[in-house]
């Protein structure tokens, strides 16, 4: 069983940070405004995005029979595919190949999914060193955080905290708040590394069933180092991130590079389809493909909540969250935050650890309306609410009902009664309205920023009658 995640002891601790605040409101609203800018014609947007959706619900309708599919293009192509269940064996199988290759240190391009199975942490068990190349992961690297944004790792830091991580973490270097100078000492620090290291991994964006192709984006370049330089390169990426055809990947990347970045195409497209060939001068003698579960069979098996395997990481639901953009993504605890952390945590840590996530939404409907694939996040998390709860139907997740209140559900049940029976009803609205000074000033988690709730000194029914006399 995992530890509960404290959230709510997180989201005060942020909300009393002005600071922070004011910082993730003014990068949040600078990302909406970017995305807003790339989809001026909102008729073609949306049959953009009826595409997207298209495309990733064939993907995942075809998904055991596509996957298979990839492992056999990609072991003619020459890459290795490996299987890993859970975050332990993903890790012991960059572990095993690192050290077959002779290495002490792995260079990595940013991959989420390599946070998510907490591999800077396997590796430094091992005896392995890791370094990430990516200046966002970089930063919180150095910083011992973790990621912030799935797009923008350090997005909550300013270029002041920045400039004094790197006066005293790294060797040689003065204070400077200059972004220009920062990003050079950090490409100065990298690039030594690319030349030394035997193994870099890398995430993968998309991969192509037919083909065999491994797709990778990115705007720095580190990932195509991270790719190329090193004799040995591994990629690891979640079991959904596969599509059956070529011609699915253009719409997919209109979409995720103007939802994530307000770019209509990043610098750099990396197609990675086998190791170094006879004659070639330049890439990785080997490559290899970890291709992980950890609960994404288990979002695969319930009908009711596949669609959150539709996402292609692009962060538009986080960056229109309105409780994302107040608290960042520290407050989740958890290595995907917001909406979307919502919906695949209780899958990847389980609902006991998770429960207080499934109801940090006002149910507003703004990741819905800009997720690029149409993903109907709001009715996923009510779905995941109703299993935390114990109340919904179907398959079950594990820990079910963890976030039951005995005192809550008998509230619930009380009301439901009377709501259900109309003379008791207006008994209950009676005595409700006569007896309303009894009120209590504390009503838990709502009396902390709002006034009391109190009822009225009539019932709906009674001014009805009084308004009818009257007349």
């Amino acid at each position: 069983m995992n530890a509960p995640i404290t959230f709510h002891e997180n989201a005060r601790r942020v909300v009393a940070n002005p600071v922070l605040r004011a910082s993730f409101r003014g990068a949040m609203d600078f990302l909406m405004a970017k995305r807003a800018a790339q989809f001026p014609d909102l008729d073609a947007f949306e049959a953009l995005r009826t595409q997207g959706e298209a495309i990733r619900q064939y993907s995942l309708a075809r998904l055991p029979d596509l996957l298979e599919q990839l492992e056999a293009n990609l072991t003619r192509n020459g890459i290795q595919v490996h299987w890993a269940e859970t975050p332990k064996e993903a890790c012991q199988i960059i572990i095993d190949i690192t050290r077959k290759a002779g290495g002490d240190l792995v260079v990595k391009g940013k991959s989420m999914v390599s946070e998510e199975v907490e591999l800077n942490h396997a590796l430094e068990a091992a005896g392995i060193g890791a370094l990430e190349s990516d200046m966002g992961e970089y930063i919180v690297q150095l910083a011992g955080e973790k990621p912030s944004h799935i797009i923008m790792p350090a997005i909550h830091k300013t270029k002041e905290e920045i400039a004094r991580l790197f006066a005293e973490k790294v060797p040689g270097v003065a204070y400077t708040d200059s972004v220009d100078e920062l990003i050079q000492i950090g490409r100065r620090v990298l690039r030594e590394k690319f030349r030394d290291t035997k193994v870099g991994l890398s995430g993968v964006n998309v991969a192509i069933a037919e083909t065999g192709t491994l797709c990778l984006v990115e705007n720095e370049g580190n990932g195509r180092m991270c790719t190329t330089v090193p004799e040995v390169h591994i990629a690891i990426t979640g079991i959904e991130k596969v599509v059956e055809k070529l011609e699915h990947l253009p719409p997919l990347m209109a979409l995720l590079t103007r939802s994530a970045t307000g770019q209509a195409i990043t610098t750099y497209f990396n197609w990675i389809s086998s190791p170094r060939r006879e004659g070639e001068l330049d890439g990785p003698k080997e490559v290899h493909l970890v291709l992980l579960d950890n609960g994404r069979s288990q979002m695969y098996t319930d009908e009711r909540l596949r669609a959150t395997l539709q996402c292609i990481r692009c962060g538009a639901c986080m960056n229109h969250c309105p409780v994302y953009t107040r608290i960042g993504g520290h407050a989740y605890g958890t290595t995907y935050p917001g909406p979307i952390g919502k919906m695949v945590s209780p899958h990847m840590l389980g609902l006991d650890a998770t429960k207080d996530l499934v109801t940090a939404s006002s149910l507003c409907g703004a990741c819905g309306e800009v997720c690029p694939v149409k993903i109907p996040i709001p009715d996923i998390l009510m779905q995941l609410r109703r299993q935390s709860q114990g109340t919904a139907g179907g398959i079950q997740l594990p820990a079910a009902g963890s976030g039951r209140r005995p005192l809550q559900s008998m509230a619930f049940k009380l009301w439901a009664g009377l709501y259900a029976r109309p003379l008791l009803y207006r008994i209950f609205g009676f005595f409700a309205t006569r007896l309303r000074g009894l009120t209590p000033k504390w009503q838990g988690a709502w009396t902390n920023s709002r006034a009391p709730l109190r009822p009225a000194a009539q019932t709906l029914h009674e001014r009805m009658r009084l308004s009818t006399t009257r007349d």
